[in-house]
């Protein structure tokens, strides 16, 4: 149960800053050397494993740029970047591999990027493509534990949040794209994340929140304490990640650092004081963990003269009674395919594309199209580069499916089917191979007798030569219709069966040659039974979603990859973790494995998340597809936000992936 956005098991943990008892205080081992600017905020820490003593510290110096020290403090370079403000750090990160550093240019407005070298030189490294749309305050890296892509979060001084991916170009340097922007609504000059998935926001006068990492992920936030409600006084500034996981926020007007566990909800762990002798540090800005050390901008020093203080990480834990903790193993990742091509985002906001189906010109393979469904408006037909060819605004489709070889008005004609939630009915079309266009050919109203048509899928039997489609809704209702050409060049539904089930269904396929249908009970699993309006096996339970940890509700969208008549893949959309299960086609479609759609920073294509539909062929759809391809609903389509559209995955990236054949 939530309470607007605080958990109640968050909600919990928060009590009153005010009545606590005093903090402990760890002595700092070094603080530095005064900075050569006009204050100190952002440092990171260039940890030397073989000797600590050669570590070295790279603070942002403001009107001085970067000062470079060593873990005694004393100044060793100054380097004249910029007006510095925030700094983060990835090792590897750099184009050609090294460490590569972010960092704040206030009068800019802008990020820098540098290559750390040796003596913690930095180098600059050119960067295009960032035009932040707001007065920038505070900087942090991200890097995705799914598929590697590194992030650049920007923060705003009215509450402003940009997320960039970055990427190599073909200079040398870097450029980057906008991925999504979302604002907290007042200041936020810190974050910090934890290349696990999260990036921890500190919003000044309201508290700290968590928030998912990854762009495709939903926009939620997540609290972790809050200012005087919580375990915050009055203003919440530096962040940090420490290598065991454990968070630490800047209690600035308190002047202390308090401790919280993520892993337990965020619980609050405990507040330490950090001091120099009698100097403690005050109204403490940036905040640093790394290479067994901690960090704290102390911009309140003495009247000019702002420095860092820095303490052993151990001997912090020791003073607020923790104990120290092996680092979390790094997350469990899936599988990784990318898409090769995107469509034009539909016209309109929100949920709005479903459902693609995929039809492959044999004749001229590289002229195949996709159709997709727009359930706010009508159908789409792609051409495989992802542009459009034809729209027809027919109404509100959910769902689209379509054979080849049906006989009508004297020749075989592909036959396209799809769920129209504006007439409740059955819309069906002929696609002419050479226009590659979409004609009308119902014989008027082919009513469903459902409230809300969802989810279709066709079936063309192999015994009698009969093509079927097949239609649910949310409450469980599923009907089967024949499929019938009359002698006007018209096609006609007729009711066949009714196949309920339990629970919201809405994805299915049938396998013509096997007369297997599958259908996606949404929070339950995924049952398979015959095609056939009679006879064919019993419905029977394929995956249960609580007997398969790489399941997560929903169910959705599925197709099948033939390798030949009998042998191929089921593949399943599992929507709640943004991935997709692969399933044998033959004997008792056993489970082969699960993988996702990352993003393509350099190409611009994002990664492919909460999919609804999906469909799959194994033909040759012409050059980038010669084994076929998937393509699947993206429900966030961001780098950079736009509305919904489909991607383009060749199935030689899932086949390699996943170690699975290709046709």
């Amino acid at each position: 149960m939530k309470t607007g956005w605080i958990t109640m098991a968050a909600a919990a943990m928060l009590a009153p800053a005010s009545g606590m008892a005093e903090e402990p205080t760890v002595a700092a081992s070094a603080e530095t050397q005064a900075t050569l600017g006009s204050g100190a905020d952002g440092a990171v820490v260039v940890a030397d494993p073989a000797d600590p003593a050669r570590t070295l510290i790279l603070a942002g110096a403001e009107s001085a740029g970067i000062d470079v020290f060593d873990a005694a403090g004393q100044r060793i370079a100054a380097h004249k970047a910029g007006n510095i403000r925030a700094l983060d750090l990835r090792e590897g990160a750099a184009p050609g591999g090294g460490a590569l550093l972010a960092a704040l240019d206030g009068p800019a407005n802008a990020p820098k990027l540098f290559r750390v070298g040796a003596g913690g030189v930095p180098a600059p490294v050119a960067l295009a493509g960032i035009e932040p749309a707001m007065t920038v305050a505070g900087l942090c890296f991200a890097r995705s534990h799914r598929d590697g892509t590194l992030y650049l979060f920007l923060l705003g001084d009215e509450g402003g949040v940009e997320q960039w991916s970055l990427f190599a170009d073909a200079s040398g340097g870097m450029a980057g794209r906008i991925a999504r922007r979302w604002s907290l609504g007042s200041e936020v000059g810190y974050c910090a994340a934890d290349d696990r998935g999260s990036v921890y926001i500190s919003q000044e006068a309201v508290g700290v929140w968590r928030f998912a990492a990854e762009p495709e992920a939903e926009i939620k936030p997540e609290i972790v304490d809050i200012v005087r409600l919580g375990h915050i006084t009055d203003e919440a500034k530096g962040v940090a990640v420490a290598p065991d996981g454990r968070l630490v926020v800047s209690d600035a007007k308190a002047n202390r650092l308090n401790l919280y566990d993520p892993a337990n909800d965020y619980a609050y762990l405990g507040s330490v004081a950090l001091a120099a002798g009698a100097d403690v540090v005050e109204d403490g800005g940036s905040v640093t963990v790394a290479g067994g050390a901690i960090v704290v901008a102390d911009d309140d020093n003495a009247p000019e003269l702002p420095n860092f203080k820095i303490a052993s990480w151990a001997a912090l834990l020791a003073a607020a009674k923790l104990p120290e903790i092996v680092p979390p193993p790094p997350p469990k990742t899936m599988p990784l395919a990318r898409a090769s091509v995107e469509t034009v985002p539909v016209e309109t906001g929100g949920d709005a594309a479903d459902d693609p189906a995929i039809w492959i010109n044999p004749a001229d393979p590289a002229q195949s199209v996709v159709i997709g469904t727009q359930k706010q408006s009508g159908l789409y037909v792609y051409g495989m580069d992802g542009k459009v060819l034809q729209f027809l605004p027919d109404g509100r489709m959910n769902n689209v499916d379509l054979r080849n070889g049906f006989r009508l008005g004297g020749r075989d004609v592909t036959l396209v089917t799809a769920s129209n939630r504006t007439t409740k009915g059955i819309s069906i079309y002929a696609l002419d191979p050479a226009t590659r266009q979409l004609t009308d050919v119902a014989d008027g109203l082919q009513d469903t007798g459902f409230d809300d048509p969802y989810g279709l899928c066709m079936y063309q039997s192999a015994k009698t030569k009969k093509t079927y489609v097949l239609v649910n809704q949310t409450d469980g209702k599923m009907r089967q219709w024949e499929l019938a050409a009359t002698p006007a060049g018209k096609v006609r539904a007729k009711l066949v069966r009714d196949l309920p089930f339990a629970s919201q269904v809405e994805g299915c396929v049938a396998d013509d040659e096997t007369g297997m249908l599958y259908t996606g009970e949404e929070d339950v699993g995924i049952w398979r039974e015959g095609a056939e309006p009679r006879g064919g096996p019993a419905r029977a339970m394929l995956a249960k979603i609580t007997d398969n940890a790489a399941l997560k509700d929903d169910m959705e969208g599925m197709s099948l990859y033939k390798l030949d008549a009998a042998r191929g893949y089921l593949i399943v959309s599992s929507q709640g973790n943004d991935s997709y299960a692969v399933f044998r086609r033959e004997g008792g479609n056993a489970y082969v494995g699960s993988f996702r759609v990352g993003a393509d920073a350099a190409a611009g294509i994002d990664g492919i998340s909460e999919t609804d539909g999906l469909d799959v062929a194994s033909l040759s759809a012409g050059p980038g597809f010669a084994h076929g391809l998937m393509v699947a609903q993206d429900g966030r389509n961001v780098s950079p936000p736009e509305h919904q559209n489909f991607k383009f995955v060749p199935w030689d990236r899932i086949a390699d992936a996943l170690g699975l054949e290709k046709r």
